[in-house]
C-alpha cells in the first residue's frame, strides 16, 4: 500500500487554489474491527496484566494531543516498562498486523498520536531513568519517558543543561520524534543537532541503536546516518527507546528584556539587522499584538499591546553589556521602545514562563477552542516578507490568528483557537494556514519548522519535496514497516 502512485492521490473535500493541486487527502477516521481477547492476553503476558487497559477514559486520553484534531482512541493501552516489552509488544502487533502508536507525553499539536485506524497505543512514560550522565564529556543518556524538565532539574549541580525548550515539558524521545526546536534554537540548535545516539525498537521487534551500541562521539563519518533517519519520523519508523544527548554549559550569566514596535515590519526587520551583525543571542522571540494582549490577560501581565520581541543574552557580563548596547541602538534604530529588564532568576523566569504558555494563553481568548496551529520556517532574509503577508491573510480573513515566533532562526507560529464543530470555521483557519505554509514554500522555506507533519499538513509534504522525494520516503517506509503497523496514517498515506 506504501508504493502506490501519488498521481492518484486526489484531493477530498478541501480544495486548494494553487497550481500545484496534487495534494494528500485527510481521511475520516476509519472503522477498525475489535482486537481479539487472544491479542489483549498476549499484551497482558508482555507487559503485565495492570499495564494494559481498555478503559474508555484512558483510551480517549491517549487518542488525542493538544491539537484541534478529534479524539480517535486506539482499541487499548498498553504501558510499557523496558525495551524488551516494547519489543515484544512490536513484534506481536507485527504478526497480527495491528497498528501501533507510541505516546510520549501528549503535547504535539499536529494529532500525531491519534489513532485513526485504531490498534494499540504503546505509553513509554515509565521508563523513565537517566541512565547515564558524562559531565566531562557533555552528554548523557536517557529513556523514553524522561522530560526536558526532569533531566535539567537532575543537571542542577553538574554547571551543565539541555536547552532545546519546546514550550511544553515534551518527552525527549518524543522531542527527537519530531525533532522538536524551541526558544534556544537560535544559539543551540535543534534536536537534530544535539541527538548523537538512539536506541530504536523497529516494527519487527529488532533494537538497533542508531550510532552504534554506547557510541556518543561529536563526530563520525561511519556508514548512513541513521541517527537523523530516525528525528523526525514521527514514530512511522520505529519506537525509540533511549537516546544520548548533547550537554552544554550554562552561561556564566544571563538577562532578559522585553522592547515593543510601532508594526510587525520594524520587529522583524530588527531581528534580521541584529542576527545579520553576528550578535549572539541566546533567545530571540516576536509576539505581534494580539498575543501580547493574550499574555497580559492569561499571565496578569502589563506589557504594551504592540509587535514585540522577547530577547536574552547570556555570557560574561562583560559581553552582555556590549551585545546589549549594539542591539539597543538596532532596536531605537527601527522605532522601537527602550528595554525592559528582567535580571534576576526570577524575573527571567515569569518572563519566558508567559511566552511558554502562549498556547493556553491564546485559546483563553475563546475558552472551549482548540489551537489549530501552523508553525513555518523560512530563511531569514525572506522572514520580514512571510510574516508581513501573513498578518494579512490572518486579517482579510476576519479570524484570530496570534503570531509569535523563533524568528532568531526563521520560525513562527499561529495559533488559531476554533471550535471544533463549526467546519465553516475550522475550514477559513485550514486555507489561511494552506496560504502561510505555500508562502513559505515558495520562499525557499517548509510548511513546519518543528512541530511535524503528523495528520495536520500531509497535504503540504508533496509540494515540498515533489513526487520522487515522497516515493523515496514511502521506500523506505515500506523496508522498514512493510506491514504499515508503526503509526499508520501519519507524515504520508
Amino acid at each position: 500500500m506504501f508504493r502506490r502512485r501519488l498521481t492518484n492521490v486526489v484531493p477530498a473535500a478541501v480544495k486548494f487554489s494553487h497550481q500545484h493541486n496534487k495534494f494528500f487527502s485527510v481521511e475520516a477516521a476509519q472503522r477498525v474491527a475489535p482486537l481479539t481477547d487472544g491479542l489483549v492476553q498476549s499484551l497482558q503476558r508482555i507487559v503485565g496484566n495492570n499495564n494494559v487497559s481498555q478503559a474508555m477514559a484512558v483510551r480517549e486520553q491517549h487518542g488525542k494531543d493538544e491539537s484541534y484534531h478529534v479524539c480517535a482512541p486506539p482499541q487499548v493501552v498498553a504501558f510499557a516498562e523496558s525495551v524488551e516489552q516494547v519489543s515484544g509488544v512490536a513484534r506481536l502487533c507485527n504478526e497480527h498486523r495491528v497498528p501501533l502508536i507510541p505516546f510520549g507525553s501528549g503535547t504535539g499539536l499536529e494529532g500525531g498520536i491519534n489513532a485513526i485506524k485504531g490498534g494499540v497505543c504503546l505509553d513509554v512514560m515509565k521508563m523513565d531513568k537517566i541512565l547515564a550522565v558524562h559531565p566531562e564529556d557533555f552528554d548523557c543518556q536517557v529513556e523514553c519517558g524522561v522530560t526536558r524538565k526532569t533531566l535539567n532539574n537532575y543537571l542542577r549541580d553538574t554547571g551543565l543543561w539541555f536547552p532545546i525548550d519546546p514550550g511544553a515539558d515534551a518527552s525527549l524521545c518524543g522531542m527527537c520524534s519530531t525533532s522538536a526546536s524551541g526558544t534556544n534554537a537560535v544559539r543551540y540548535g535543534t534536536m537534530r543537532e544535539n541527538v548523537m545516539n538512539m536506541e530504536v525498537v523497529l516494527a519487527d521487534g529488532r533494537v538497533i541503536d542508531t550510532a552504534g551500541k554506547d557510541r556518543r562521539t561529536r563526530k563520525t563519518s561511519a556508514g548512513y546516518n541513521l541517527t537523523n533517519l530516525f528525528v523526525g519520523s514521527e514514530g512511522t519508523l520505529g519506537i525509540i527507546t533511549k537516546a544520548t544527548l548533547r550537554l552544554h554549559g550554562i552561561p556564566e550569566s544571563s538577562v532578559s528584556a522585553v522592547c515593543s514596535f510601532e508594526d510587525i515590519q520594524a520587529a522583524v526587520d530588527t531581528t534580521v539587522q541584529v542576527l545579520q551583525c553576528g550578535i549572539p543571542m541566546a533567545r530571540i522571540e516576536f509576539l505581534d499584538e494580539v498575543s501580547i494582549d493574550a499574555c497580559n490577560k492569561y499571565s496578569n501581565m502589563d506589557m504594551r499591546v504592540a509587535p514585540s520581541l522577547f530577547l536574552e543574552f547570556s555570557g560574561s557580563p562583560k559581553s552582555l553589556d556590549d551585545n546589549a548596547e549594539i542591539v539597543g541602538e538596532i532596536v531605537k534604530m527601527n522605532g522601537g521602545s527602550d528595554f525592559k529588564w528582567a535580571t534576576d532568576v526570577d524575573e527571567r523566569n515569569l518572563l519566558w514562563k508567559t511566552r511558554h504558555d502562549i498556547l493556553y494563553a491564546c485559546m483563553a481568548l475563546r475558552p472551549g477552542c482548540k489551537p489549530y496551529s501552523t508553525d513555518v520556517c523560512v530563511p531569514i532574509s525572506n522572514l520580514p516578507k512571510v510574516v508581513v503577508e501573513s498578518k494579512k491573510y490572518i486579517d482579510e480573513a476576519g479570524v484570530i490568528g496570534p503570531m509569535v515566533g523563533h524568528v532568531g532562526d526563521g520560525n513562527f507560529h499561529v495559533f488559531f483557537p476554533v471550535d471544533q464543530s463549526n467546519p465553516d470555521e475550522i475550514k477559513t483557519v485550514h486555507d489561511v494556514s494552506v496560504k502561510m505554509a505555500l508562502l513559505a514554500q515558495e520562499l525557499d522555506g517548509t510548511c513546519t519548522g518543528e512541530h511535524g507533519i503528523g495528520l495536520g499538513k500531509r497535504e503540504l509534504l508533496l509540494k515540498e519535496f515533489g513526487e520522487t522525494g515522497i516515493e523515496v520516503m514511502q521506500q523506505l517506509k515500506q523496508t522498514m514497516d512493510p506491514n504499515g503497523i508503526l503509526n499508520p496514517g501519519k507524515v504520508f498515506f
